[in-house]
């Protein structure tokens, strides 16, 4: 039976299935769900089995919320023995099909990283064994900058199991396991300043940070104290607003790009219509940040914005969808044409990171 391997983080297996299930029925595709609970890891099962390559291509990895990551199984668990291990899993492959990279992959768990270990050790002999019966290429295709081709993930459950299966160069994390491995930096004032630079990374295109992500925009930070965010925009060579009745880092303040204005994040609104960037992470009700976050959008506030959505501890896809649509719902009765993606990102816990900007103007009234 084929099946299509989701990555999550652990603990939101149930979210992530309850998302491809219901994106796979909205394509009329359909299957049973196998949770690894506290592993990160779902399985979806599908009735026909050409249905894994088709769902892949027509889904975009990009608007599943809490897949990390995904692939396609090409076979099922292949037990191994205790030698000859790259022999094994060359023979359960076969020849049929060829790859452009191979990743390694355990489940996001501490006996996980345990057997990464042993996954670096066995990486080396893998990728030759491939070349050698002409499985793996020695180069990744790419058309118009996007890669191309097929990428062979091989996800060991243990040293002597794993599961081989495929995914699209072109809709797939370009991170293994869709972790991307960012450093704290020491100057930062707390750790939550690596969600924002993970959203940058996950939601912008390279090519378009020098438009987008530039030196001398104006940006606005709402429930910034101490600073973990502002950092980001600072060290990008933003001129920030700072709004929260918390006090910022003295290290940012003495750069001289921050202003600082102790105030509610819900009632500040800007002089001028200048700002680039609005980022909000702010401990509160989705649905109060959602309202405002639209609203910043509709009022020309600012021209795109980054912001965290709480989860509920219980009900936390329906809450979800219910979140976002009151966005899209919003710009829909404003006729905008726009752009909104989310995701729940590496260093996100019980929260996803949502960005969105116009593509119109608001139409006047």
């Amino acid at each position: 039976m084929t099946s299509i391997v989701l990555y999550c983080r652990p603990g939101f297996e149930k979210e992530c299935g309850a998302e491809i299930q219901e994106k796979a029925a909205w394509n009329e595709m359909y299957g049973y769900l196998e949770l690894k609970k506290n592993q990160g890891l779902v399985f979806f099962h599908l009735h026909d089995d050409s249905h894994g390559e088709i769902l892949m291509g027509k889904l975009p990895l990009k608007r599943l919320i809490f897949a990390r990551q995904w692939f396609v199984t090409l076979t099922d668990k292949i037990d191994l023995p205790d030698y000859n291990r790259v022999e094994a899993i060359v023979d359960a492959l076969g020849n049929d099909w060829q790859y452009d990279e191979l990743r390694m992959e355990t489940a996001d768990t501490n006996d996980g990283k345990a057997l990464s270990k042993f996954c670096r050790k066995l990486a080396v002999p893998l990728r030759q064994g491939l070349r050698k019966v002409n499985v793996l290429t020695d180069k990744q295709k790419a058309v118009n900058n996007q890669p191309e081709g097929s990428i062979l993930h091989a996800l060991f459950l243990s040293g002597q199991e794993v599961i081989l299966g495929f995914s699209l160069a072109r809709n797939s994390s370009k991170h293994v396991m869709g972790i991307p491995r960012l450093k704290f930096p020491s100057q930062a004032p707390s750790r939550s300043t690596l969600k924002l630079d993970e959203a940058f990374l996950h939601f912008i295109p390279k090519d378009e940070w020098e438009t987008r992500l530039t030196s001398g925009m104006n940006a606005v930070d709402l429930g910034s104290a101490p600073g973990g965010w502002t950092y980001q925009l600072v060290r990008r060579g933003m001129m920030v607003t700072a709004i929260d009745n918390g006090p910022m880092a003295e290290s940012l303040m003495e750069t001289g790009q921050v202003k600082h204005k102790m105030m509610d994040g819900f009632k500040y609104v800007p002089m001028k219509q200048n700002v680039h960037w609005l980022v909000c992470d702010m401990i509160e009700k989705p649905q109060r940040v959602a309202k405002l976050m639209a609203e910043w959008l509709l009022n020309g506030y600012c021209k795109e914005a980054m912001f965290n959505l709480k989860l509920p501890m219980k009900g936390r896809y329906q809450q979800v969808t219910e979140d976002i649509q009151r966005i899209k719902d919003a710009f829909s009765e404003n006729n905008v044409k726009y752009e909104l993606y989310a995701k729940h990102l590496y260093y996100d816990r019980e929260e996803i990171t949502v960005h969105a900007r116009l593509l119109s103007p608001v139409p006047q009234r």
